[in-house]
Protein backbone atom coordinates (compact mmCIF):
# COMPACT_ATOMS: atom_id res chain seq x y z
CA UNK A 1 0.00 0.00 0.00
CA UNK A 2 2.64 2.56 1.15
CA UNK A 3 4.35 1.79 -2.70
CA UNK A 4 0.82 2.50 -4.54
CA UNK A 5 0.76 5.58 -2.25
CA UNK A 6 3.79 6.84 -3.14
CA UNK A 7 3.50 5.70 -7.25
CA UNK A 8 0.13 7.89 -6.79
CA UNK A 9 2.18 11.07 -5.77
CA UNK A 10 5.39 10.80 -7.97
CA UNK A 11 2.84 10.18 -11.45
CA UNK A 12 0.48 13.14 -10.46
CA UNK A 13 3.83 15.28 -9.84
CA UNK A 14 5.03 14.05 -12.95
CA UNK A 15 1.59 14.69 -14.65
CA UNK A 16 1.63 18.64 -13.39
CA UNK A 17 5.07 19.38 -13.90
CA UNK A 18 4.84 18.39 -17.18
CA UNK A 19 1.50 20.15 -17.96
CA UNK A 20 2.71 23.08 -17.08
CA UNK A 21 6.67 22.61 -18.21
CA UNK A 22 4.37 22.50 -21.68
CA UNK A 23 1.88 25.29 -21.65
CA UNK A 24 4.27 28.25 -19.43
CA UNK A 25 5.82 30.66 -21.68
CA UNK A 26 9.83 29.69 -22.55
CA UNK A 27 11.91 32.04 -23.83
CA UNK A 28 14.67 31.04 -26.27
CA UNK A 29 17.63 33.38 -27.47
CA UNK A 30 18.42 32.30 -31.37
CA UNK A 31 18.88 34.11 -35.17
CA UNK A 32 16.47 33.54 -37.08
CA UNK A 33 17.38 31.96 -40.79
CA UNK A 34 13.91 31.17 -42.92
CA UNK A 35 10.58 31.63 -42.61
CA UNK A 36 8.05 29.79 -44.51
CA UNK A 37 4.73 28.67 -44.83
CA UNK A 38 3.35 24.49 -45.30
CA UNK A 39 0.01 22.66 -45.95
CA UNK A 40 -0.14 19.98 -42.98
CA UNK A 41 -2.18 17.19 -43.05
CA UNK A 42 -2.98 16.23 -39.57
CA UNK A 43 -2.79 12.86 -37.81
CA UNK A 44 -2.23 11.03 -34.62
CA UNK A 45 -0.20 14.33 -33.40
CA UNK A 46 -3.15 16.75 -34.18
CA UNK A 47 -3.97 17.92 -30.51
CA UNK A 48 -0.05 19.65 -30.14
CA UNK A 49 -1.17 21.85 -33.05
CA UNK A 50 -2.94 25.29 -32.45
CA UNK A 51 -6.52 26.46 -33.92
CA UNK A 52 -6.59 28.06 -37.98
CA UNK A 53 -6.16 31.73 -37.97
CA UNK A 54 -9.54 33.22 -36.86
CA UNK A 55 -11.85 33.76 -38.93
CA UNK A 56 -10.35 30.84 -40.96
CA UNK A 57 -12.75 27.16 -40.64
CA UNK A 58 -11.32 24.25 -39.16
CA UNK A 59 -10.08 21.40 -41.78
CA UNK A 60 -8.26 17.96 -41.64
CA UNK A 61 -5.41 19.80 -42.90
CA UNK A 62 -4.70 23.96 -43.61
CA UNK A 63 -0.97 26.26 -43.85
CA UNK A 64 1.09 26.47 -41.20
CA UNK A 65 3.59 29.56 -40.64
CA UNK A 66 7.08 27.97 -39.86
CA UNK A 67 10.03 30.31 -38.17
CA UNK A 68 13.64 28.33 -38.47
CA UNK A 69 16.43 29.43 -36.19
CA UNK A 70 19.86 27.84 -34.89
CA UNK A 71 20.98 28.72 -30.99
CA UNK A 72 24.41 30.10 -30.24
CA UNK A 73 25.96 26.75 -30.61
CA UNK A 74 24.42 25.82 -33.91
CA UNK A 75 21.50 23.93 -32.79
CA UNK A 76 18.86 23.65 -35.38
CA UNK A 77 15.15 24.67 -33.79
CA UNK A 78 11.97 24.80 -35.83
CA UNK A 79 9.13 26.88 -34.49
CA UNK A 80 5.52 26.60 -35.77
CA UNK A 81 3.54 30.10 -35.77
CA UNK A 82 -0.49 29.57 -35.31
CA UNK A 83 -3.00 31.49 -33.55
CA UNK A 84 -4.28 30.35 -30.06
CA UNK A 85 -7.80 32.35 -30.10
CA UNK A 86 -9.77 31.46 -27.55
CA UNK A 87 -8.90 28.19 -27.09
CA UNK A 88 -6.15 26.92 -25.08
CA UNK A 89 -3.65 27.72 -23.86
CA UNK A 90 -5.04 31.41 -22.78
CA UNK A 91 -2.72 33.37 -25.00
CA UNK A 92 -5.46 35.29 -26.89
CA UNK A 93 -2.91 35.21 -29.57
CA UNK A 94 -4.87 36.79 -33.11
CA UNK A 95 -1.37 37.71 -34.82
CA UNK A 96 -0.19 35.53 -36.50
CA UNK A 97 0.32 36.76 -39.98
CA UNK A 98 2.40 39.98 -38.35
CA UNK A 99 4.57 37.93 -36.35
CA UNK A 100 5.33 35.81 -39.47
CA UNK A 101 5.47 39.27 -41.03
CA UNK A 102 8.18 40.36 -37.93
CA UNK A 103 9.99 37.10 -38.06
CA UNK A 104 11.21 37.40 -41.57
CA UNK A 105 12.47 41.13 -41.36
CA UNK A 106 14.54 39.64 -38.62
CA UNK A 107 16.40 37.01 -40.53
CA UNK A 108 20.39 37.18 -40.64
CA UNK A 109 22.98 34.94 -41.34
CA UNK A 110 25.93 33.28 -39.60
CA UNK A 111 28.26 35.91 -40.25
CA UNK A 112 26.39 38.37 -39.42
CA UNK A 113 24.04 37.50 -36.68
CA UNK A 114 20.54 39.49 -35.37
CA UNK A 115 19.74 37.98 -31.78
CA UNK A 116 16.26 37.41 -31.35
CA UNK A 117 14.06 36.01 -28.25
CA UNK A 118 11.14 33.97 -29.33
CA UNK A 119 8.59 33.88 -26.67
CA UNK A 120 6.73 30.19 -27.41
CA UNK A 121 5.28 27.73 -25.22
CA UNK A 122 5.10 23.88 -26.28
CA UNK A 123 7.89 21.08 -27.13
CA UNK A 124 9.82 20.32 -30.36
CA UNK A 125 9.87 16.53 -30.70
CA UNK A 126 11.16 15.03 -34.16
CA UNK A 127 9.79 11.58 -33.39
CA UNK A 128 6.14 12.62 -33.43
CA UNK A 129 6.54 15.99 -35.53
CA UNK A 130 5.87 18.44 -32.49
CA UNK A 131 6.92 22.44 -32.82
CA UNK A 132 6.48 24.81 -30.34
CA UNK A 133 4.28 27.78 -31.10
CA UNK A 134 5.94 31.22 -30.97
CA UNK A 135 4.27 33.95 -29.46
CA UNK A 136 5.93 36.72 -29.52
CA UNK A 137 9.42 37.91 -31.50
CA UNK A 138 11.62 40.96 -30.87
CA UNK A 139 15.52 41.85 -31.08
CA UNK A 140 18.13 42.06 -28.75
CA UNK A 141 21.42 42.99 -28.65
CA UNK A 142 23.96 39.81 -28.10
CA UNK A 143 23.23 35.88 -27.57
CA UNK A 144 23.44 36.64 -23.34
CA UNK A 145 20.50 39.04 -22.44
CA UNK A 146 18.40 39.25 -19.28
CA UNK A 147 15.69 37.70 -19.93
CA UNK A 148 13.10 37.50 -16.43
CA UNK A 149 10.29 35.48 -16.54
CA UNK A 150 7.37 37.49 -14.87
CA UNK A 151 4.74 35.77 -16.20
CA UNK A 152 6.12 32.22 -15.09
CA UNK A 153 6.45 34.02 -11.75
CA UNK A 154 3.25 35.01 -11.07
CA UNK A 155 1.54 32.48 -12.16
CA UNK A 156 4.32 29.66 -10.17
CA UNK A 157 3.56 31.90 -7.14
CA UNK A 158 -0.17 32.27 -7.55
CA UNK A 159 -0.43 27.97 -7.84
CA UNK A 160 2.11 27.52 -4.52
CA UNK A 161 -0.02 29.86 -2.77
CA UNK A 162 -3.25 28.22 -4.21
CA UNK A 163 -1.92 24.74 -3.12
CA UNK A 164 -0.60 25.67 0.47
CA UNK A 165 -4.10 27.42 1.13
CA UNK A 166 -5.97 24.29 0.31
CA UNK A 167 -3.52 22.03 1.92
CA UNK A 168 -3.57 24.27 5.41
CA UNK A 169 -7.59 24.42 4.70
CA UNK A 170 -7.78 20.29 4.49
CA UNK A 171 -5.30 19.82 7.50
CA UNK A 172 -6.91 22.65 9.72
CA UNK A 173 -10.59 20.86 9.26
CA UNK A 174 -8.76 17.15 9.87
CA UNK A 175 -7.66 18.87 12.79
CA UNK A 176 -10.66 20.10 14.36
CA UNK A 177 -13.25 18.25 12.55
CA UNK A 178 -12.01 14.73 11.36
CA UNK A 179 -10.28 14.12 14.24
CA UNK A 180 -12.39 14.66 17.13
CA UNK A 181 -14.85 12.65 15.21
CA UNK A 182 -12.52 9.61 15.01
CA UNK A 183 -11.08 9.62 18.46
CA UNK A 184 -15.20 10.09 19.12
CA UNK A 185 -15.67 7.31 17.61
CA UNK A 186 -12.61 5.01 19.58
CA UNK A 187 -14.27 6.10 22.82
CA UNK A 188 -17.44 4.89 21.92
CA UNK A 189 -16.34 1.73 20.58
CA UNK A 190 -13.86 1.62 23.72
CA UNK A 191 -17.07 1.97 25.45
CA UNK A 192 -18.72 -0.74 23.95
CA UNK A 193 -16.08 -2.88 24.38
CA UNK A 194 -15.84 -1.90 28.33
CA UNK A 195 -19.80 -2.88 28.76
CA UNK A 196 -19.63 -5.70 26.39
CA UNK A 197 -16.74 -7.34 28.52
CA UNK A 198 -18.36 -6.63 31.76
CA UNK A 199 -21.84 -8.07 30.74
CA UNK A 200 -19.55 -10.91 29.84
CA UNK A 201 -18.09 -11.39 33.31
CA UNK A 202 -21.83 -10.97 34.60
CA UNK A 203 -22.77 -13.76 32.34
CA UNK A 204 -20.21 -16.08 33.39
CA UNK A 205 -20.83 -14.82 37.08
CA UNK A 206 -24.30 -15.86 36.93
CA UNK A 207 -23.15 -18.86 35.20
CA UNK A 208 -20.93 -20.43 37.67
CA UNK A 209 -23.46 -19.05 40.61
CA UNK A 210 -26.35 -21.69 38.68
CA UNK A 211 -23.64 -24.06 38.07
CA UNK A 212 -23.20 -23.82 41.93
CA UNK A 213 -26.74 -24.06 43.09
CA UNK A 214 -27.59 -26.66 40.63
CA UNK A 215 -24.67 -28.60 41.89
CA UNK A 216 -25.76 -28.23 45.53
CA UNK A 217 -29.37 -29.20 44.75
CA UNK A 218 -28.41 -32.15 43.28
CA UNK A 219 -26.44 -33.24 46.00
CA UNK A 220 -29.43 -32.19 48.51
CA UNK A 221 -31.41 -34.27 46.34
CA UNK A 222 -29.47 -37.54 45.79
CA UNK A 223 -28.46 -37.14 49.86
CA UNK A 224 -32.12 -37.28 50.52
CA UNK A 225 -32.91 -39.75 48.43
CA UNK A 226 -30.62 -42.37 49.53
CA UNK A 227 -31.29 -41.51 53.32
Amino acid sequence: MRYVKWGFWVTLIVLVAGFLHYNLPQHDVVRITETYEKRVDFGENFFFWGSPDAGNASEQNRDVFFIQAFYENEKPMVYRNEDTSWGWPPYFKFDTSNLQAEASDLKSTKANPQWVVIRHYGWRNEFLSIYPNAISVRAVDGPNPTIIPWINIIILSVLTFVTLSVYFRIRRFRKNRIDPAMASIDDRLDAVGTSASEAWDDVEEAASSARERSTSWFRRWFGSAKG
